[in-house]
């Protein structure tokens, strides 16, 4: 019979201590389980117990067979409890409302079952109905602290999408995007990027500390190509001295930063950070600051290297603007990182990136896999990037690609820059090592360590040995691709070391430097 509880007699039921205490105890933080509860429940009235949501699944407890028709009434509202003896059984149902779902008013989300042989006295019943509450606050919790994942992970998407925006330097885009959760966040024509490297395992509350520690005035990234890294792109002067603090508490973190730069300039400023990164794991303090230092293109004739950069990019110029914008950040970005980081940084598939590159070395003529070329297209597309260099006018559709070995020579023969380009790597010929002669073997190799060795007569490990070793003497990263190898690369080409490349030489076999995806 519905609607009415049966209470049975009087009689004593040996539960076990004070049951509300034991109730209470279900809400510490570490016993907070609708099913730890159902089970207490169930052993403390001698009873099977079912937890079942609106739509008949199960959630906890032991599957029991129920009168379907009565269950819908719970369910839809109509009636917020009922209890029955049905066969031998004594049955007490208890609507269950939570938010994990949309429902009409009045209407439950769960049902709790409760079935045992004896009838319901008073306790028994004052239990039942006292754990369901429980039951809802549990449920309650459990869907705010999803939606509360939801919501973080979709802010941290958010946060992504915004650096995608700029390290494609579509700064306008990143504004709007941001102005919405973040007003005035980017409301600044400058920002340094710093980049966090921990274990991967802390990187989460790592970086809710970055979050809180820059209250929403930076932001904050955690970085989709490498686990253990958090990217953190602060407007503030003086977030650098907060974002220390975060490294002296520990031990195995490092921070590395850029320089100031313009927000269209995100992707340069970040390598900036890489770099740091890398000098920051052999510093006292586990951080450092990109060391301003002279490239190689500011000693250049700025006019003769706009004119030359412009001619390299020309056969670009008759696609659409916005074809022709796509091209060359991606292909920026696949020659700074690799092909596979640049997809996770730009939010696309590592085919897509390839694509791209390829396409423009078919426009160019040339072949991404000579480190030479990789180099001086790195130079030409950053100077673009730079100078936000227009199209040339008078462009001829299909008009022939100059020859990088043509004006570039120029460019290379200047004493400033000579002179800079033996110093550098006259640094190598202090170590007893033949590092010099092995590093430009490698790099003529197209970073293949094996092909190096070959050519040298010597094992591939001394190879990668000699490189790595002379990663420190230079202040440069040549193991991964960027700015720093590129660098060296044109101190090569600058000292006479190495010819200048010519547009579509042939790729000479797979590298197992990263420098190509």
């Amino acid at each position: 019979m519905a609607g009415r509880a049966d209470e049975g007699p009087r009689t004593p039921v040996p539960y076990r201590g004070t049951w509300a205490e034991e109730l209470l105890d279900q809400l510490r933080p570490g016993a907070r389980d609708p099913r730890r509860l159902v089970a207490w429940l169930a052993r403390t009235v001698d009873a099977t117990v079912c937890l079942r949501g609106g739509d008949g699944s199960l959630l906890a407890g032991e599957p029991i067979t129920l009168d379907d028709p009565l269950v819908a009434d719970v369910v839809t509202g109509r009636i917020s409890a009922a209890a029955l003896q049905d066969a031998g059984r004594h049955v007490r149902l208890v609507a269950i409302r939570h938010p994990g779902q949309p429902q009409p008013q009045n209407a439950s989300t769960g049902v709790l079952a409760v079935v045992r042989r004896a009838p319901f006295d008073r306790d028994a019943a004052e239990i039942v109905t006292h754990t369901a509450g429980v039951v809802e606050l549990l449920l309650r919790e459990r869907a705010l602290t999803a939606a509360g994942h939801r919501l973080r992970r979709a802010t941290a998407d958010l946060r992504l999408a915004i650096l995608q925006l700029l390290m494609v330097e579509d700064t306008v885009a990143a504004r709007r995007v941001a102005a919405g959760l973040w007003p005035g966040l980017l409301d600044t024509d400058t920002a340094r990027v710093y980049v966090f490297e921990s274990l991967p395992e802390d990187r989460d509350r790592l970086a809710d500390e970055c979050l809180d520690l820059t209250d929403g005035q930076a932001l904050v990234v955690r970085c989709p190509a490498m686990d253990g890294h958090v990217i953190v792109v602060s407007p503030t002067p003086t977030a650098q001295d907060g974002l220390r603090t975060l490294v002296r508490e520990r031990p195995a973190t490092y921070l590395g930063g850029s320089l100031r730069q313009s927000l269209a300039q995100t992707a340069g400023a970040y390598g900036q950070a890489i770099s740091a990164l890398a000098v920051a794991r052999f510093s006292p303090d586990h951080t450092a600051v990109y060391a301003e230092r002279t490239h190689p293109e500011r000693l250049m004739d700025p006019a003769v290297l706009h004119a030359w950069s412009a001619d390299v990019l020309r056969p670009l110029d008759t696609l659409p603007h916005h074809t022709r914008a796509e091209l060359l950040a991606t292909t920026r970005l696949g020659l700074q990182f690799t092909a596979v980081n640049a997809a996770k940084v730009l939010g696309v598939s590592r085919n897509t990136v390839r694509a791209r590159m390829d396409r423009v070395e078919a426009l160019l003529g040339t072949d991404f896999a000579d480190l030479t070329v990789r180099a001086v297209a790195h130079l030409a597309l950053n100077t673009q990037a730079a100078h936000a260099l227009a199209p040339a006018d008078g462009a001829a559709p299909g008009a022939p690609a100059v020859r990088l070995d043509g004006r570039l020579a120029g460019l290379l023969a200047g004493p400033a820059l000579g002179t800079w380009a033996h110093d550098l790597l006259g640094r190598l010929d202090q170590d007893g090592r033949d590092l010099r002669g092995t590093l430009r073997a490698w790099i003529a190799a197209g970073g293949n360590a094996e092909r190096a060795a070959q050519d040298l007569g010597v094992h591939a490990q001394t190879v990668r040995e000699h490189v790595r070793g002379a990663e420190p003497v230079l202040e440069h990263r040549l193991l991964t691709a960027g700015t720093d190898l590129y660098e060296v690369v044109l101190a090569h080409l600058a000292a006479g070391d190495l010819a200048a490349p010519v547009l579509g030489r042939a790729n000479q076999g797979p590298s197992d430097a990263p420098v190509h995806g």
